[in-house]
Parts: structure tokens; sequence; C-alpha cells
């Protein structure tokens, strides 16, 4: 996903989530299923936000299989996946993406490959601030990575991994070896067993027509930079598939563009109105919101492909999606938690209408066992 920078605005939030009927605007929502979820965070000036979405995703998921609540850290991923990249980086001799941006698969990887910590025990903030900025340890990285590239010594020395790395620690602090969790003591690994978090229990799911049905493939994203697959499904098995997920207590994890004109994160609200609403004035805007009755625009096969293939819909911002809602007219949205705070009108949520996340959605990460019996026997899942 792209780095996305906001600092939102303060404004008071006129409805309480816990209430199974609520107001957004104009649009009367009633809950049709919610999925329990951690207290939303702040990424603040970072691009991390596929780290935190996949991990309040993965929180969600530690509930559902362990019964336990824990706040997990978003910086150790980002630690390990900054240290992964860059000898990527190197070793492409800077051919790959090498940029704050990740996706799903990453924070899954590092799972498997470093374990997990809470966020109590690896905060990240090694830096002098009380949030998340970083601009100079991009930069600083970026430099150190493109100079070891560009080789004036002819030949690579044995330090510079160990430079690069640290350099993270600098910053976002030394890693983890042992901690204590409810008066027991672990590491990373037996951590993450103890949560119950099985990294290969989680398949990415996405939606093109350029590619074949039901066969995995490396979706085209520069942060890609792993080059890891996702399985390619049609349009109705992808929606059917997160309404089955939703509605048997699997949440999902949501990448998506944000920079249509619908997208009104201080409002609560991601719709894709028929004649858009750019153009118009706030005034206009908060009145047609206000009415309740946007019309929205028919998404098909057709729109959702030509929006990927001419980067009108790109990876702009992962989230995590908890719950489904019907509107007064009938009309499905989902509930989604984002990553920038809780000062929205929906303390840090917002809904996105069926027409959005079927428009507008690059994949998803689920839980195998969230998937239909005949998608999984189609996609030859176990």
């Amino acid at each position: 996903m792209k780095r996305i920078l906001l600092m939102m605005a303060v404004v008071m939030p006129i409805t309480l989530l816990a209430q199974k009927k609520l107001e957004v605007k104009g649009f009367e929502l009633r809950q049709l299923k919610d999925v329990e979820a951690q207290d939303v965070q702040n990424q603040n000036r970072t691009g991390t936000c596929w780290s935190f979405s996949t991990l309040s995703f993965l929180e969600s998921e530690v509930k559902r299989l362990s019964g336990k609540e824990v706040k997990l850290s978003e910086m150790w991923i980002v630690r390990h996946t900054y240290i992964e990249k860059a000898e990527r980086y190197v070793r492409f001799h800077g051919n790959v993406n090498f940029d704050a941006g990740g996706a799903f698969h990453d924070v899954t990887a590092m799972i498997k490959k470093y374990g997990i910590v809470p966020q109590s025990e690896y905060t990240g903030l090694g830096y002098g601030r009380d949030k998340h900025y970083h601009g100079e340890l991009n930069t600083v990285l970026k430099a150190m990575c493109d100079a070891i590239i560009k080789n004036r010594n002819g030949e690579l020395t044995t330090a510079w991994q160990k430079a690069i790395a640290s350099v993270i620690d600098a910053y976002l602090g030394d890693p983890v070896t042992e901690f204590t969790f409810e008066e027991k003591t672990f590491n990373p690994m037996s951590f993450r067993d103890y949560l119950k978090i099985n990294p290969d229990d989680y398949v990415v799911l996405t939606s093109f027509t350029h590619q074949p049905m039901n066969e995995p493939f490396i979706l085209e994203l520069p942060d890609n930079w792993m080059h890891e697959v996702a399985y390619n499904i049609t349009l109705d098995d992808f929606m059917s598939t997160m309404d089955y997920s939703i509605d048997r207590g699997y949440s999902i994890a949501w990448a998506a563009d944000v920079s249509e004109s619908g997208f009104r994160f201080r409002d609560g609200l991601a719709l894709v109105p028929e004649n858009g609403f750019k153009g118009m004035s706030k005034t206009q805007v908060d009145s047609a919101l206000k009415s309740g009755a946007v019309k929205e625009k028919q998404i098909g096969v057709g729109e959702r492909q030509a929006g990927y293939d001419n980067y009108t819909t790109t990876d702009d911002h992962g989230m995590h999606i908890t719950g489904m809602y019907r509107d007064q007219n009938g009309n499905l949205f989902f509930k989604v938690k984002n990553s920038w705070g809780d000062q929205n009108e929906c303390d840090g949520y917002f809904f996105a209408s069926e027409a959005y996340v079927k428009y507008k959605t690059i994949d998803i990460m689920v839980h195998k066992d969230a998937l239909p019996k005949t998608l999984k026997k189609k996609l030859g899942i176990q």
C-alpha cells in the first residue's frame, strides 16, 4: 500500500459504534454482524498501514481462536520487514521496490520467521517522539542501500547488513528476545504459538480478469516486493466470500484505493456516487450525505478491471473489515477499522458501501476456514 500521511482534524463523534443501530450522516445503519476488534491505532506519519491493518485483523483472530485479548506490535513487524526488504533490494541491484509500503503477506511471513511480541514490549518509538514519524528513517535507509549498491569499493563488505540493522534498531529499538505476558515467560516464537497464530492458515484473494480464474498469481503491485501470490477468483465469488466470512464471525484484512472523491473518512463513509463529488462544495456534499440517498454507480467486472488497468484503482491503503450493516434502503455496508486515530465521526471507523468495496478493493486476507467449501475446492485449499 502507498504511504498515507494524514493528520486528522479533531471532530466530535456523532454515534457510538457499540449500538446495533446507528446514524452516519443521513444513513441509518442496522447491524447484521460485528466482529470484536482491539482499539483503533494511529500509524501517524508512516506508510505502515499494511502492518497496522494486518495485525488488527490477527488480533481479532487471536480473540476468535484463543479467547485472548492482546495488542500486537506493528513496529516489530516493520523492523524485520525493513531488514528483509533491504537485503532483497541490494540483491536485485535496486531493481525492486524499497519504500515504506507493504502487503498483508509481509506480516504473516515475518511472524512465521521472527515471531511476534505485544506492543508494550516493542513500541518502535526509539527516536524521541511519542507518535510514529518515519520520514527520516525511510530517507536514511534508502540512501544507505543505494550507496551499498553503488559499491565504490568494487565488492560488498561483510558489514553492510549489520549497518542497516543498526540504523533500524537506533530508530525502532533493539529486538526483543524474552518477555513476560500474563505471568509467563515467552520469546517471540513461543508467543506466536501461544496465541495460536499459524501464518500458513491465511490466504490472499483478489479478482481481476487479466489473469486466469481460480489460480494463484503474483499480484502486480509496486509494494508487492516479496512477489507473493494471491488467488484470483470471480467477482461474484469474491463478494460472496466477504459476506460468508463476516457472517460466520471471521473478519477481513482489506486493501483498497482511498483516493476517490466518495471516500469520506471524516464523515465515516465511503461511497461511489453516480456523478461523483468532484466540483461540489463542502456544503453540497454534506447536504447530499445527509439525505441518506446517494445514488451509486452500478459496478461490474468491466469497471473494476478498467480502474486497475488505468491506475485509477491503486494499492493505497490497508484496513480491517469487522462487520456488515444495512441502511434504511436495504443497501449493504461494510464496517471498516482504520489506523488514522479515532478522531472522525465514527471513532476511527467508517462504513464502505458494497459498491465501493466491489469497485475499489485490491485484495483481501482471510483465514482459510472463512472460505466457502465450494471455493476451497476450486482453489485446491485444504
